[in-house]
């Protein structure tokens, strides 16, 4: 386990997400650009939509492979036409014996990781249901708060191939995402090799979960976002990314342009990645 002090340096959480990579690299194939905005995310307390979500892309492998390594409970809600806020966030129950309210946090919302699968399948009253989640990392459920733990962080999925029973997601539902990446079919060369480990036996998941330690801890994840918040952004950094901001609010191109959040994402998100990382471009949080 790795061991966590105040002297903590950005050169050692890349380091540890590049264990965490090699790790996932040995059961998941290809996804590289996806692993790395979940760190980045997590360590900028963001959220990531998967969108043209192709079917058998190890999305749900990924995540849940994600949460063993980051030492954090992972939960999954498939989403249909018919589910109620209710079944996301849980609900107040009468205690007879008791003669009281009890919280039944029956909602997959209350974990460390989620994983919301078609999103775009829940009518728009069950989607909002995410709003205060995703913005406030706390549900209200009859009037009364509850945290959400933490980190809390969602990993959405939308089904872009079908048309019945599926809603649009809602604009501020949407916003409240920091990444928006689209997800592709492997190449030839990373389908082979899915083929090649298939043939080998080394593509089971239990026997794969049952060698795996955390890389991470909840503790140090707090530390490393604490370490990342202070990591010095200077003002031509800053007047750049308003720029950025402002270009897409008045571009004739752009219907709707960036809100504020989009700003938020893109100092949090740029101090939460390193250099020699992957990521080309934080353009795609607006896109």
């Amino acid at each position: 386990m790795t061991q966590y002090n105040n002297t903590e340096s950005v050169t050692q959480i890349s380091n540890r997400y590049f264990q965490m990579r090699d790790e996932i690299r040995q059961l998941v194939v290809g996804n590289d650009e996806l692993i790395e905005m979940i760190v980045i995310a997590i360590l900028s307390e963001g959220h990531i939509l998967i969108e043209g979500g192709v079917p058998g892309t190890a999305k749900t492998t990924l995540a849940k492979t994600s949460a063993i390594l980051l030492g954090c409970e992972f939960h999954r809600f498939q989403s249909s036409f018919d589910s109620q806020p209710a079944d996301i966030i849980g609900i107040q129950f009468w205690n007879a014996d008791k003669k009281m309210f009890e919280l039944k946090k029956g909602g997959p919302i209350f974990t460390n990781i989620l994983l919301v699968d078609e999103i775009n399948r829940l009518p728009p009253k069950t989607q909002s249901a995410f709003i205060e989640a995703l913005s406030e990392a706390q549900a209200t459920i009859d009037g009364t708060e509850y945290p959400l733990p933490y980190p809390f962080f969602t990993i959405a999925t939308q089904n872009p191939m079908e048309f019945e029973g599926t809603f649009p997601l809602i604009e501020a539902q949407k916003d409240r995402f920091m990444f928006s990446i689209n997800a592709t079919h492997l190449s030839g060369e990373d389908e082979f090799e899915i083929i090649r480990r298939e043939r080998d036996g080394m593509l089971n998941w239990k026997t794969f979960a049952k060698a795996m330690s955390p890389l991470f801890t909840r503790e140090g994840i707090l530390n490393d976002v604490k370490y990342v918040k202070r990591i010095h952004v200077g003002e031509e950094i800053l007047s750049y990314i308003r720029d950025i901001i402002i270009a897409t609010r008045e571009h004739a191109d752009i219907s709707l342009g960036s809100s504020s959040r989009g700003s938020i994402a893109l100092i949090r998100g740029g101090a939460g990645q390193r250099r020699h990382w992957r990521t080309e471009t934080m353009l795609s949080l607006m896109m």
